[in-house]
Parts: structure tokens; sequence; C-alpha cells
């Protein structure tokens, strides 16, 4: 089994860790410190929420500011279009932006958000249909 691990950048992991759990997610306290945090998505799925100057002592390479440029943009299923309003509403509550107004296909519904430092998280449906035959078969 593969775990995933995305490490995002922030200038106040306290007020991530508000913002994270105000989604639904939980912080695992074993991996969680001053200088980051892990926000668990789900068993497999983990955010390691770190703190911009450790974060960049993990590469050589300059740390992009996520509210400037988008390097990176995560995704997540949902299980319906009502599951996708429901955790972008809560995003905004906590103090996230939506960037977009929501996009739908039809076949596809999904909508983005913006976390406090800028991070990019995006939830979508997709119909039964569409994910068993492709969205050129729907309807």
């Amino acid at each position: 089994m593969t775990q995933v691990f995305v490490n995002l950048p922030t200038t106040d992991l306290d007020r991530s860790k508000a913002f994270y759990t105000a989604i639904g997610c939980e912080i695992n306290p074993l991996f969680t410190d001053e200088n980051a945090a892990c926000v668990v998505w789900s068993d497999d799925i983990f955010f390691m929420i770190l703190k911009r100057e450790f974060f960049a002592t993990f590469t050589d390479k300059p740390i992009a500011d996520p509210h400037e440029v988008a390097q990176v943009s995560v995704s997540f299923s949902r299980t319906s279009r009502e599951d996708v309003d429901e955790i972008v509403d809560k995003a905004l509550a906590a103090g996230g932006t939506e960037p977009k107004p929501a996009q739908d296909y039809g076949f596809m519904y999904s909508r983005d958000i913006d976390d406090p430092d800028g991070n990019s998280l995006g939830f979508l449906y997709m119909t039964p249909e569409a994910v068993e035959n492709g969205p050129e078969h729907v309807g």
C-alpha cells in the first residue's frame, strides 16, 4: 500500500492547523511539533504543513509563495455535489478563499479553495457513469 504525503508551506502553523481541522481533518500529534503538523486526510493521505523556514531545509530551490504562483493543486473526489459544497463551505468559514466559481461540466462538478496560505485544493464529484466509461459516454 502506498501512502501519500503532500508537503505544504505555511506562515502560521496554528492558523493552518485550525483551518484543516475545521474542514474535518485530524492532526497526528506524533508527527507534529513547533515546525510542522501532520494533517490526516485519510488512512493513506497526509499533508505535512511546514513552517516556511523548516520547509526550506528540505530543498535548495526557492519556496514559492502560493498567494502569487501555483506550483501544485491537490484535488479530492467527494461522494456527491452536496459533499463538494459542504467541504468548500467549511473551508470558506475557516478562512479559505474560493479563487473562481464552481465548474459544472455535467459529468463532473468541481470547486477550488485556497487555504489561508494560498495553497490550492480542489474538490470534485464525478458521476459514476463518467468514472466507469469516460466523460464522452455520459448523457
